[in-house]
Formats: structure tokens, sequence, C-alpha cells
């Protein structure tokens, strides 16, 4: 065996860590800017095709240090001294220790559960059936309005819908209707935010109402895969109360509901 040092840049095993490093640098964020410089477009490589090119890369440098026997036994000498030599005790204890945590955290990444946005495209606002069934009755929600706001008084609707919200939906929804409930934060997507334009604003009443009774289980396919955390309120509260807790959300958002004329101005519902 050669014991002579040929020197960091030419020694066969820190060639192969070099050639592995700049490998994994290479697969994992070079192949993504190359087509950039002409001007085209890229995506980052999946993380397991990084990891078969880098399968293909490790395979690539045993054979080159293996193929020589004085490059094989150079090679081998920083293993062997670390795993044998005394005076390399700090280092073997140190890599008895963050091996296995490595391999336990890589092993973590790869199983644990995801709370990202999925990437297919999900419709906020997916359209409603034409009709749906509330404990037995059929109920036909294009051209459906609100009843509540033709018989009594809307304050008392209001106030009923009030108590109804605070019972039931603030826990999630917020106190001021924001979607910062003190339940909002263990959920993904979070709770409506009422307050925004961009929910109760666009929708007509009976879409509302659509929504609270059925809630996620309700939901038709284009409104997958993510979801929503609303249960199905129509196993809890009846068809007066979903009313009345739906007047109570615009009116205390300050928002008008879209009217029917106005969904058939810009063809139909969203």
């Amino acid at each position: 065996m050669n014991d002579r040092d040929p020197g960091f840049l030419k020694h066969p095993f820190w060639q192969a860590v070099l050639i592995l490093l700049g490998s994994f640098i290479l697969f994992k964020w070079g192949i993504a800017l190359l087509p950039r410089l002409f001007g085209a477009s890229s995506a980052p490589a999946p993380s397991s095709v990084v990891w078969q090119y880098l399968l293909t890369a490790l395979v690539g440098v045993l054979l080159y240090v293996s193929a020589d026997e004085e490059r094989w036994s150079q090679f081998k000498q920083p293993i062997h001294r670390t795993l044998v030599d005394p005076e390399r005790r700090v280092a073997r204890t140190a890599l008895l220790v963050v091996v296995p945590l490595l391999v336990g955290w890589f092993a973590y990444q790869q199983v644990r559960p995801s709370f990202g946005a999925p990437p297919s495209l999900r419709s906020v606002h997916p359209a409603p059936p034409n009709e749906i069934t509330f404990r037995g009755s059929t109920l036909r929600l294009n051209g459906l309005e609100n009843p509540l706001r033709h018989s009594g008084s809307i304050e008392e609707h209001r106030a009923r819908g009030a108590v109804i919200y605070v019972t039931n939906c603030a826990p999630c929804h917020g106190d001021r209707l924001d979607g910062a409930g003190p339940w909002a934060d263990a959920f993904n997507p979070l709770p409506a935010d009422f307050t925004s334009n961009g929910t109760i604003a666009q929708l007509t009443e009976s879409y509302v109402f659509w929504r609270v009774a059925k809630g996620a289980p309700g939901l038709p396919k284009e409104g997958a895969p993510w979801n929503s955390a609303m249960p199905a309120w129509e196993t809890i509260l009846t068809v007066d109360e979903i009313w009345a807790v739906i007047i109570f959300l615009y009116e205390q958002s300050g928002w008008s509901p879209r009217t029917w004329e106005e969904e058939e101005g810009q063809g139909g519902e969203h």
C-alpha cells in the first residue's frame, strides 16, 4: 500500500466528495437555471429525480476510484483512519452521533405531513348544484332568496343570527368575522374572512346557504383537494337558523348579497 499523501485536491477521497457535492448543486439548482440563460422557462427538478442522478454520479465515482489499485488504497485511507486510529476518536464519536441524526431527520422529512397548498388548481367558489336536499326537503337554489328578508324584522333576524354565530361559528371565523377565531390556526386553509371582498360579497344568499348547510362534505370535485374544515350545519341548525346567520353575516360585515339579476347579467353563479 502506498501511504504517500497526494495532497487535498489530488486525493481520490476528497475528489469524490467534491464531485458529489458539485453534482448535487448542479442537479438541484443548475438544471433549473440553465434554460433561463437562454430565455426559456424552467422548473426545479423533483427530489426523486435529483436523488436518482446523484446515485448515478456515486456509481460513476466509485467505478473511477476503484479502477486503479493505488487510487483505491488512497481513497480508503481517510475512512480507515477515522474508524481505527486512536487519535481520531473524537471524530469517530461525532460521526456515530451525527450520521444517525441525519438519517433520522431525512426519514422524518420524507414521511411528515405537508400542510402546503396543493399544486393543482382549485375553484375557491365552485358552482353550486341546481338543488339540494335539506332534512328530506328539496330546495332549488337557482333563484332562491332569503325568506326572512320578506317576513318579520330584519333586526330581530340579525339578533337571532348573532346568537347562533357566536355559539357555533365564532371559534373559527372570529368575533370580527375575519377568519381569525381562536381555533383558526388549527385549520388549513384558514376559515373564510367574511370582511374580505372575496367571500360573501361576491355571492348570493342561496350560495351561502348551500355552503353553510352542506359544508366541506358537500363541495363538488372542483373544490378539491384543498377543501375546507366546514362541517355540514344542516345536522345542527334549522333552515330559518341558517338564513338568520346569513342575514347577520351581511349586516355585520357591511356587504350586500348579490342578487339574481346581477347573476343573470354576468352569466350565472361563480
